[in-house]
């Protein structure tokens, strides 16, 4: 729960996108998408624990998700920073314009987001080699619960920090959404790097795993 609440906590994709949600429409739709989000995060970690082998092989699928994760932060930017350039201060982000249930707009791009799985790989290979994390059934499912309630914290603190801010400056949601829009962007920008020079996340856990494969050199 700890790992999983610090770790929701720096700017990314899903927690700053459930922010702008109880912004721009209410806090019941930023939980909403918060819990279709930490759902799809629990299933990436219980196949984690026991599918690895599989997962790495899914190398060219997680790297066109990448791209496609890449192109919805791109498009979150511009509809945040087309709705800071509106006279109206109510506009709304456009990819938020769909009637799809927020709870599904979480799974989906929670989903499209392979990043979560080399994570929680690398902090549940910790938790093994320390021996606090058995390979037990009652275990596993304790874990993925408390990652579940750790993300659930983590997306309140902006959901409820970003409310807060915004009654208390005048214009906020303006503002805001240049804020948030500048957030994507940067996101988008660093994503693009760590995509064309191969520091992604998945490209560092195909090397490393893929190195835990290689018998040691004899000599």
């Amino acid at each position: 729960m700890m790992i999983s609440f610090l770790g929701s906590l720096p700017l990314g994709t899903l927690n700053v996108a459930a922010m702008q949600i109880g912004l721009q429409e209410s806090i019941a739709d930023a939980v909403w998408f918060s819990l279709g989000s930490l759902l799809i995060e629990m299933v990436y970690v219980r196949l984690s624990l026991v599918g690895i082998d599989w997962i790495q092989k899914q190398d060219r699928l997680m790297r066109i998700m990448e791209w496609v994760t890449l192109a919805i932060i791109l498009a979150l930017a511009a509809g945040s920073f087309a709705a800071a350039l509106k006279d109206n201060p109510e506009a709304k982000n456009v990819f938020l314009k769909n009637d799809m249930h927020r709870f599904l707009l979480g799974m989906f791009m929670s989903a499209i987001n392979p990043v979560q799985i080399p994570f929680w790989f690398g902090w549940s290979t910790v938790l093994f080699t320390k021996k606090i994390l058995q390979p037990r059934r009652d275990q596993y499912n304790s874990y993925i619960v408390g990652i579940g309630i750790g993300t659930l914290a983590g997306n309140c603190v902006f959901i409820f920090g970003g409310k807060w801010v915004a009654g208390r400056i005048a214009n906020s949601q303006q503002y805001l959404n240049w804020v948030i829009g500048g957030v994507f962007a940067i996101t988008a920008l660093i994503q693009l790097y760590k995509l064309l020079r191969h520091k992604d996340a998945i490209s560092r856990f195909t090397k490393k795993t893929s190195a835990a494969k290689t018998p040691a050199n004899p000599q």
